[in-house]
Order: structure tokens, then C-alpha cells, then sequence
């Protein structure tokens, strides 16, 4: 007789469906789905201008998380897209100004 260890990831009280023989693959499973909850919540949260139901919101999740290295290369160097700031001319002299300032003659002589 043979004795077989299995994991299986327990969610919100709900064992799911998939078993594991090696626990490192159980907790990376687990985390994988974390990480998919995450997406979730921040794509429901994110004001999208379409409707999506929530089994595509979850299966566009888990897609994205089980992907994650291959989705971190797409986006690696996005920069984030910053609203642009408002015009204010409060008295500032130098608010039309677009040359960068310039270091005077002794400022460069003052770490000598």
C-alpha cells in the first residue's frame, strides 16, 4: 500500500478541483489566483466605459495572472498616464518661462 500526499488550494471555504502532489506548485497556484482576485477588483474598479459580466472579468483575470511574466514584459516602460495638471498663474513671473534654469558661475565653483 502507497501513501500519496496531495494539496489542494482551499478558497473562501470551497476546496477547488485541482490537486497537487508537490506543495510549491499548490502555493504557486494559490498565489496565481490571488493575484487574479487582485486584477479583478481593479478592473471592477476601474470606471471601463464598456459592461462586462463577471465571469469575463474573472476569466480575463485568471488569463492575465497565469500569464503574469509575459504581461510584465509587455508593460515593462509603460509609464502611467498622469491626468495633465491644471494652468495656474498665480503671480508667477517665471510661470511662461520654458528654459530650464542655469546654474550660475559660482555655484560651480562652490564644491571646490
Amino acid at each position: 500500500m502507497a501513501v500519496i500526499t496531495k494539496y489542494v488550494v482551499v478558497r473562501n471555504g470551497v476546496e477547488l478541483d485541482r490537486e497537487f502532489l508537490v506543495k510549491k506548485e499548490a502555493e504557486a497556484y494559490d498565489k496565481m489566483l490571488d493575484a487574479a482576485d487582485n486584477l479583478a477588483a481593479f478592473i471592477k474598479g476601474g470606471g471601463l466605459e464598456i459592461s462586462l459580466d463577471d465571469a469575463t472579468i474573472d476569466a480575463v483575470s485568471v488569463f492575465l495572472a497565469q500569464n503574469g511574466p509575459e504581461v510584465t514584459r509587455i508593460l515593462k516602460g509603460l509609464a502611467p498616464v498622469a491626468p495633465p495638471a491644471p494652468e495656474t498663474n498665480v503671480g508667477n513671473s517665471e510661470a511662461g518661462n520654458t528654459e530650464p534654469k542655469r546654474k550660475s558661475p559660482a555655484a560651480k565653483t562652490k564644491g571646490k
